[in-house]
């Protein structure tokens, strides 16, 4: 990432953050629309889960900081069941998260920015798991 794009993903996220609530409850029902079977892997209570999201999230716009403890996250995540080609859809429902979240705060530099954190991170945590990397965005 480029030093410009991790400043956008750190300004856009400090406009999501007030309404982490709404945005992490969106994401999920984003997630679960548009991938039902994944909805298995998740606690039937998800207010830890959303808040873990939202933390993540605000990660990446310091990827270095939270890769520790990506690496550890994505070795869990296989015990749960998720899978490399899970990491796309997921992509897919945070990026629409953002823009719905976002309204005319997103842009097309805004988006290219959050498409390459989510990628790097997908990226990493997809290595740390399966030891192979794949495309993710």
């Amino acid at each position: 990432m480029t030093p410009e794009q991790v400043k956008l993903v750190q300004e856009s996220f400090a406009k999501v953050a007030p309404i982490s609530e709404q945005a992490s409850a969106l994401f999920y029902d984003r997630l679960f629309a548009i991938a039902p079977k994944v909805k298995s892997m998740f606690p039937a209570d998800m207010t830890e889960q959303r808040r873990k999201l939202m933390a993540t999230v605000a990660g990446l716009g310091n990827l270095e900081s939270i890769l520790p403890a990506a690496s550890s996250l994505a070795k869990r995540h296989v015990s749960y069941g998720a899978k490399a080609e899970h990491y796309p859809v997921v992509g897919a429902a945070l990026l629409w998260t953002l823009e719905k979240g976002l309204g005319d705060g997103w842009t097309p530099a805004v988006a290219d920015a959050w498409t390459a954190a989510y990628g790097t991170l997908s990226g990493f945590m997809i290595t740390e798991a399966y030891g192979r990397p794949q495309a993710a965005e």
